[in-house]
């Protein structure tokens, strides 16, 4: 059970990372710093309810379920966290802002000084790493303290249901996707952890077991909210990114036709070596790189060739845009086939301008890139035009 619940905190915990633009820095804006607090506080509440964590706090401080105070005043510390986030995301101004930030803070701070009190006070002697809610839930203090952690933790998680569920009336797209997680993660919480633990509890107290439900539902039900919480707080920031890299790919494989005609003109520097670039940066050096290369076939470029190449492409029945790059693909094929063969370039060059030089996006080299192959494969420049003439 320890190995599950390591898993799902450190899921949860690294989708802290992927609300960060740059993981190292220190993040400023107070919605991100909530959402990650919450998202930390969290995972540490899954390690410390671990039985193995539980185990190594008791052995380690020589206090017999020394571990069970410090999981529910994390716990706690992560149900307060949940409504920083809810005060930050309704926003205000930052007088009314700063004003239930702190009675929240108080509140739950209050909360976890009286869990360790109730628990000094109750001395438990007997470890118990599963079932400590129902082995004590008739013993003095201890009864009160499982009791107040459960109620503080159902507070905090209710309300986020409930805010949940009105904002994601209100929005659209993945910020509505990720609401609906996180409100789906709640509930699997609210139900599949706090209600089984107050069952569970509520039938000690009336000389039933139903201790199953405390130790064999409830720790892979908080787990499995954890992981759908996480998903929800990271889907609306990681899938546009996901996306964008996605097609850098995809530009950067379309540009490969036309790098491979213009490589060997190109005299940019090379781009850093190392297999962490994103494909944004391998994109960008591409595009420089083929940039750099039709520069230096520029002297080249024999107009003739380009529009007879258009000529026959509007012939064909295809549009002048189609018609315009088909041709510009000819001639930039032409222009690299007379370079690399060490021909002189033109006396007076040609001041036509390339439509991928144009646009500021990608999608011009691309476009180039796709026609060049198609010339490839359909052998469409005319015969007779690839012999250089000097003008």
């Amino acid at each position: 059970m320890s190995l599950m619940v390591y898993v799902a905190a450190a899921v949860f915990g690294l989708s802290c990372t992927v609300l960060l633009r740059r993981p190292l820095s220190i993040p400023r804006d107070p919605l991100t710093v909530s959402t990650c607090a919450a998202i930390v506080l969290g995972s540490l509440a899954l390690v410390c309810s671990a039985p193995l964590t539980l185990s190594a706090v008791n052995a380690l401080t020589g206090i017999p379920n020394f571990g069970a105070p410090l999981t529910y005043g994390m716990l706690s510390a992560y149900s307060c966290s949940l409504l920083v986030l809810l005060i930050q995301w309704r926003g205000g101004s930052p007088a009314r802002i700063r004003r239930m930030v702190l009675r929240s803070m108080a509140a739950y701070g209050a909360l976890i000084v009286v869990i360790v009190v109730l628990f000094m006070l109750a001395d438990p002697n007997t470890e118990r790493l599963t079932d400590l809610d129902t082995y004590y839930a008739n013993t003095p203090y201890m009864r009160e303290m499982i009791v107040l952690y459960l109620l503080g933790h159902s507070a905090a998680t209710l309300v986020m249901c409930t805010v949940c569920l009105t904002w994601v009336r209100k929005v659209t797209g993945l910020l509505r996707t990720g609401l609906q997680l996180i409100l789906l993660g709640t509930l699997l919480d609210v139900v599949g952890f706090q209600f089984v633990k107050y069952a569970a509890v509520a039938a000690r107290w009336t000389g039933h077991d139903l201790d199953f439900l405390s130790t064999r539902i409830a720790p892979p039900m908080a787990s499995l909210a954890a992981l759908t919480c996480s998903a929800g707080f990271a889907l609306p920031r990681l899938l546009p990114t996901a996306r964008a890299h996605w097609r850098d790919l995809g530009d950067l494989r379309g540009l490969g036709p036309l790098w491979s005609e213009v490589r060997f003109a190109s005299l940019a520097p090379k781009p850093p070596s190392g297999l962490w670039q994103l494909p944004r940066m391998r994109l960008h050096w591409r595009e420089v790189s083929i940039h750099d290369g039709l520069l230096a076939l520029a002297p080249y470029f024999d107009d003739r060739v380009r529009e007879q190449t258009r000529d026959a492409a509007l012939h064909a029945g295809r549009s002048p845009h189609e018609a315009r790059v088909a041709s510009e693909a000819a001639m930039v094929a032409d222009a690299a086939r007379r370079a690399a063969a060490h021909e002189d370039p033109f006396i007076t060059p040609s001041t036509y301008r390339l439509y991928a030089t144009e646009v500021s996006d990608t999608g011009g080299l691309v476009e180039l890139a796709r026609a060049v192959a198609r010339a490839r494969l359909t052998a469409t420049i005319p015969e007779g035009t690839m012999k250089a003439t000097p003008r």
